[in-house]
């Protein structure tokens, strides 16, 4: 399975430590934040992985920022990514079963290393449940399709 991981200036060093994490179990990784500690713009991070995700360029995405707030609203303006903000590991478990997030996003001011690890584990490890969970995802995607942009 190939995850897409992007982040803004504020997690650099998570966003490493979490790829070298996903690397050891098992997971290719493709890199589409910044490496630079400089002040840039978490919203073009957040677009990058969602458009590769929503491409199928990658299977799933993870996304950091200052609190995972910012990069997650970003990826959830691209068509068909369902990107959920976790800060610990039963409601990234829970996003992954009953709402299938293909974006788990979480923030590098907010968690600690250990935790992050926590949470992208229960988030891989989890499975969508479908059945009465995929007629609200349905729901979900409709408004979506339903949208009228001005």
């Amino acid at each position: 399975m190939k995850i897409g991981i992007g982040n803004d200036h504020s997690a650099v060093g998570m966003k490493n430590e979490i790829m070298e994490y996903l690397k050891e179990l098992g997971y290719e990784v493709v890199n589409y934040g910044t490496d630079s500690n400089e002040s840039c713009n978490y919203a073009a991070y957040g677009e990058r992985v969602a458009r590769a995700v929503a491409a199928k360029e990658v299977d799933l995405g993870v996304l950091i920022c200052g609190t995972g707030v910012g990069i997650s609203l970003a990826a959830n303006k691209v068509k068909g990514i369902r990107a959920a903000v976790c800060s610990e590991s039963c409601t990234a478990r829970l996003v992954r079963q009953h709402n299938n997030a293909n974006i788990l996003a979480f923030g590098a001011r907010i968690i600690g290393i250990e935790t992050a690890k926590e949470i992208v584990k229960a988030w891989l490890d989890a499975e969508f449940e479908g059945g009465r969970h995929q007629e609200r995802v349905d729901m979900i995607m409709a408004i979506e399709e339903s949208r009228t942009d001005s």
